[in-house]
């Protein structure tokens, strides 16, 4: 494996896995450990990984890193069922309307509806709506555009139009990234633009994220911070994030 090829999967399994130690970055690559810390010294130049003691966490600098949804749906399983389970304790009422973003956490929610709570639900995922389509609660509602085979998502033009058409009572989001100074981010513009048409058309907006994407700043906007109702995470969040999100007026649920 050529260095730049083990540059680019060390900074996945760090983006994925939340923190990776260097010995275990030295046993899975066979390479030493003084090579490891290299390899960290220049992925943190790049701004794609920070060094803490004894290894990396996902930089807080902006980063254009997007994994496929196949690879964020193996990462963090336990935290994020653990999200979803809450999130769904906080679903809105009998007759409600849902707008469900694309992700590996918003999937795990909606497993979790309940087949007694009817609810119209409107997604832009192909795989979520899929999970739907068999639960007699939910109206479901596809919304148009062009799938983009990372997540299997629509978006575009037509995705941000038929959204923005819409009023509905709470959306459910995902992000690659949260922060104080950053807001909510993704590391797609398309990607970025249908969230944002998601957050400007609900009542309240829910954002799903495990506690590894706290202070990670990916590089396009899609809602400040003062725009997000609630936001979902597990139980690695620390209480200086807890604080900061708290500060500006965010709700935190930690399941």
């Amino acid at each position: 494996m050529y260095a730049e090829e083990r540059h680019q999967a060390i900074a996945r399994r760090v983006a994925t896995e939340g923190r990776l130690s260097v010995a275990q970055i030295a046993e899975q690559f066979a390479i030493t450990t003084e090579t490891a810390r290299r390899d960290l010294t220049a992925l943190e130049a790049l701004g794609l990984v920070r060094r803490v003691h004894g290894g990396a966490v996902p930089g807080a600098a902006l980063t254009t890193l997007e994994l496929a949804l196949s690879e964020r749906d193996s990462a963090n399983i336990e935290a994020k069922t653990a999200i979803a389970r809450a999130a769904a304790a906080q679903l809105p009422p009998e007759g409600a309307s849902v707008l469900l973003d694309a992700g590996s956490t918003t999937a795990r929610l909606a497993d979790a509806l309940p087949s007694h709570l009817r609810l119209v639900v409107y997604t832009h995922a192909v795989s979520i709506a899929a999970r739907l389509a068999a639960n007699p609660a939910v109206e479901l509602h596809l919304l148009p555009g062009r799938v983009r085979p990372e997540t299997q998502a629509a978006v575009g033009a037509a995705t941000v139009a038929a959204v923005g058409a819409l009023r509905v009572d709470v959306a459910y989001v995902g992000a690659n990234g949260i922060s104080p100074r950053h807001g909510l981010s993704t590391p797609d513009s398309e990607e970025a633009a249908t969230k944002r048409a998601f957050v400007g058309a609900a009542e309240r907006v829910v954002a799903l994220v495990d506690s590894s994407k706290l202070g990670v700043e990916a590089t396009v906007r899609f809602a400040e911070l003062s725009e997000v109702t609630t936001v979902v995470t597990d139980a690695g969040i620390g209480a200086d994030a807890r604080r900061e999100l708290e500060g500006a007026g965010v709700e935190v649920v930690v399941a």
